[in-house]
């Protein structure tokens, strides 16, 4: 199947028309034609490779939304014509105890879980291509359906940026009347700020803009916003919080955040892959504050997550772009000019058999079906 998309070809390059053949629909696969897809912060990491582990050809895209054109021997799930998404995973080993619990994420088969794009989670010298592209094939178990109440460019952000911060929540049991810090304002910030509320928390938004205050309050439905320059309100607000998502993507002052803790407390952080630079452990010694991560979400979750939104009438706050403004919506992106998540409409794809032709991927085997 002919495909084309957007990639980069090197690190740091900007992105640009390719083509590429994606193999043909095996027994347990679903073939969908992509309408949607969300632009996440860590796109550009990758094809930076900010992280060291960027491989190229890099076609990036995890917050896929489009359309069932084909199903392969065995799909019970799905069938033509379905509206589906595709997060950021393609394939795991279904066969360890992280994946039987649902936790695809946390596979620990010989190569990880797959990721939809940059390969699989343990380097084995093959890639994987994603969702700045008009088609793609993936295996049952990893499409979830898309609910009637949401648009598909409204669903786009909700497969890895609401997954995102909405997977800690349900694991640190985040409940009605507790006292929520979100730090960063973006992509991420803005949905886990929406799905707090829904889940009856009292939302204390920390953000280094004055600007945003107004905007966090009345458009996002934040209770409180702490401007983390302020010193009087981060004094005011010690020891006052349950639980803090940070989804700052870089290295930040974590020290400030710690004291606004209750003892036997969690900060999360779901941005920042880098580390941090100096961390002052006393206080969280001294408070029995836990510092600790979270990687995306299993399946069953982003399905939960998808559905919790349309319950709850919850939309992304997007910016529609055609995929030739993908390098200007890095670009915004980096410099923190977006309101909140850039979506590519690939209906406006331009394609053409000019495209820079990039070798094809190769996906891994499908567990338990025909290959």
């Amino acid at each position: 199947m002919k495909v084309h998309g957007y990639g980069a070809l090197e690190a740091g390059a900007k992105m640009v028309p390719v083509q590429f053949e994606r193999e043909a629909l095996r027994a347990g696969e679903v073939a969908i034609k992509i309408s949607h897809c969300g632009v996440c912060h860590s796109d550009l990491h990758q094809v930076n490779d900010d992280w060291d582990n960027s491989l190229y050809p890099c076609v990036p895209g995890h917050e896929i939304v489009g359309k069932v054109t084909a199903v392969g021997e065995g799909v019970e799930k799905y069938s033509e014509g379905d509206v589906v998404g595709v997060g950021c995973m393609v394939n795991s080993c279904q066969q360890c105890a992280n994946c039987k619990a649902g936790e695809e994420q946390y596979c620990t088969g010989p190569k990880g879980c797959t990721l939809t794009y940059n390969g699989p989670a343990v380097p084995d010298g093959t890639n994987s291509y994603g969702g700045y592209s008009d088609g793609i094939i993936v295996r049952e178990e990893f499409v979830v359906r898309v609910p009637d109440a949401l648009k598909p460019e409204e669903a786009a952000p909700i497969l890895c940026a609401g997954i995102t911060t909405y997977q800690p929540m349900k694991h640190w049991n985040v409940k009605m009347g507790d006292r929520v810090g979100i730090a960063g304002i973006g992509g991420l910030g803005h949905l886990a700020i929406e799905t707090a509320k829904a889940l009856g928390a009292h939302v204390v938004a920390l953000t280094t803009s004055p600007e945003k205050k107004e905007m966090i309050l009345e458009d996002l439905g934040a209770d409180e916003v702490i401007v983390m320059s302020d010193e009087k309100a981060l004094e005011e607000a010690a020891m006052s919080l349950d639980f803090l998502l940070s989804t700052i993507p870089y290295k930040h002052d974590i020290n400030s955040y710690i004291p606004l803790m209750k003892k036997n407390t969690t900060i999360c952080i779901v941005g920042n892959l880098i580390g941090f630079d100096n961390v002052d452990t006393s206080g969280m010694v001294f408070n029995r504050i836990q510092l600790a991560g979270s990687l995306i979400g299993g399946v069953e979750d982003t399905q939960e997550i998808l559905d919790f939104y349309a319950e709850h009438g919850i939309k992304p706050d997007i910016t529609l772009i055609a995929p030739d403004q993908i390098n200007e919506a890095f670009e915004r992106m980096k410099n923190e000019n977006v309101r909140f998540r850039h979506v590519i409409d690939m209906s406006l794809l331009k394609a053409d058999d000019g495209d820079e032709k990039i070798e094809q991927p190769v996906r891994g085997e499908v567990v338990g079906r025909d290959a």
